[in-house]
């Protein structure tokens, strides 16, 4: 285990179910968060057994509480922009990597989801998350940080779009009954021991071709993967963080 991830596999019926555990505390996203996610997504797409991915937290409260804020600051102070566009492009490899994973991606929602957070378990096919605590919230509103234009697009894929028009321009939290209510989340349990079963257990039904299945995530999302590589970078390269 490492102080970013840990990835473990367990055995069931009809092949392997992955185990993505997200073990830094507050599991806040830089640059190394950025590699190890993109190392373990190709540890999926590169083992053959595998049928499903679930990706939760060993945290109390935390699932993801997006950008490491204090590492942007510091880049951005030390004049590491390069570092920062790797950064940045190197999310939206994972992101983009997870809309085409060619097996079902499971977000077990064991605590707060904000910020970039809230975007990784947008990308995830299905969601479960706790309904004894935490939250997911976009608060890039209140932190002056816009949104690159993939990720509203993939956001609304997750979101329906007057719930996102809210959550997007009040940067409000919202807890898990709400989120099933609008769907969001294909349900939500007790706590987070139960919301990590539910989801391994929901992996479990899934034996599907990994051939079809990829090509039908890359059908649906081409559209959002195209406006990753044409429109992103005018924001991206000359590091145009605010508006």
């Amino acid at each position: 285990m490492s102080d970013i991830l840990s990835f473990e596999t367990h055995d069931r019926t009809g092949g392997k179910t992955a185990l993505l555990t997200l073990t830094n505390g507050e599991n806040k996203q830089d640059l190394a968060f950025a590699n190890a996610m993109q190392d373990a997504l190709e540890q999926v797409r590169g083992d053959k057994s595998i049928k499903a991915l679930v990706i939760t937290s060993n945290d109390e409260k935390n699932w993801s509480q997006g950008v490491n804020l204090n590492w942007l600051m510091a880049a951005m102070h030390g004049g590491q922009q390069d570092d920062i566009r790797a950064f940045m492009y190197g999310m939206n490899a994972v992101f983009g990597g997870l809309l085409t994973l060619p097996v079902p991606v499971i977000g077990a929602l064991t605590g707060h989801a904000f910020g970039n957070g809230a975007m990784l378990a947008c990308c995830c096919d299905f969601r479960f998350m706790r309904a004894d605590r935490g939250y997911f919230c976009f608060p890039e509103v209140d932190i002056s940080i816009p949104f690159l234009p993939s990720m509203i697009a993939f956001c609304k894929k997750a979101i329906p779009q007057h719930r996102f028009n809210e959550l997007k321009l009040t940067g409000r939290r919202v807890t898990a009954e709400e989120l099933l209510a609008d769907h969001v989340i294909s349900d939500a349990f007790p706590d987070a021991a139960t919301t990590l079963q539910g989801a391994m257990d929901y992996a479990a039904t899934f034996n599907k071709s990994r051939a079809i299945f990829g090509e039908h995530k890359r059908r649906m999302h081409g559209p959002i993967l195209e406006i990753m590589k044409t429109q992103d970078p005018e924001f991206i390269d000359p590091l145009n963080l605010t508006v």
